[in-house]
């Protein structure tokens, strides 16, 4: 089981979405524990005052420190994983929700408001970004994550093989799926789908994949997994050519013997 913990100042924005689908079917069969914590919880003053003003001057609020601090210290344990939502994080990737799937315990804090305190910084193991663009606070980002890195927990599905072939799994976008009717107002499912030769379909998947990356994905081509599978798919297609050349050349020597 994976223990997560968030650490925000804003609970309702995260119980209620992550208690539906994949992840709240996941909390109810024992495969993850969702926790929340409050900073303000551990504020001092009758206020509970979780911001101030930046010293230096600048547009907005900052989390001061000693809050988070201490409530990032009521949860970790030596086997705790403390995870920063920041715009100056690593781009949080498929690679990266694998490792994360693979630890006992997440702490995500949730940033706030134009920030936190510098000196809380050292307190975290991993600065984490969903991309180039600004949220309002981390709650969201956080969301994501944990969905992301739910799905790869093992009890999370039934069926275990589920999560494999989908996109970013092989480097690869997923490839064009379909399901009934056969026909949608003129539309066919692609026959080799119809055929249940599982061969052909799986090699008909693999081809696709790659040609809906090239068009919308290219840069996922330069990533070893990817170009393993381009190498693997031309291996194959010389391996077909080749195998086909000593047949022709045979022909050809047998009408040439009846010729003379």
């Amino acid at each position: 089981m994976l223990k997560v913990d968030v650490v925000t100042a804003f609970p309702d924005m995260l119980a209620g979405p992550l208690g539906q689908s994949i992840v709240g079917r996941a909390q109810k069969a024992g495969v993850l524990k969702l926790g929340f914590t409050n900073p303000r919880d551990f504020t001092e003053d009758k206020h509970h005052t979780l911001d101030d003003r930046p010293y230096g001057g600048g547009p907005g609020m900052l989390m001061k420190a000693e809050p988070l601090y201490r409530a990032i210290k009521s949860l970790r344990k030596k086997n705790s994983v403390v995870i920063l939502t920041s715009p100056r994080g690593q781009t949080f990737t498929q690679a990266l929700a694998k490792k994360l799937a693979k630890k006992k315990h997440l702490i995500f804090v949730c940033g706030h408001y134009e920030g936190i305190d510098e000196r809380v910084y050292p307190e975290m193991d991993m600065e984490v970004s969903l991309g180039d663009f600004i949220l309002t606070g981390g709650e969201l980002a956080s969301a994501v994550m944990i969905d992301a890195v739910t799905r790869l927990l093992p009890g999370t599905f039934k069926k275990q093989d589920v999560t494999v072939s989908e996109s970013f799994e092989d480097g690869l976008l997923e490839a064009p799926q379909y399901t009934r009717p056969e026909v949608w107002r003129g539309k066919r499912v692609p026959q080799v789908l119809l055929s249940g030769h599982h061969k052909q379909m799986e090699a008909w998947k693999r081809e696709k994949a790659l040609e809906l990356t090239k068009k919308y994905r290219p840069d996922l081509l330069n990533t070893s997994q990817a170009k393993k599978a381009a190498v693997n798919k031309s291996v194959k297609k010389k391996a077909v050519k080749t195998a086909d050349k000593p047949a022709a050349k045979t022909a050809r020597k047998t009408k040439k013997q009846t010729k003379k």
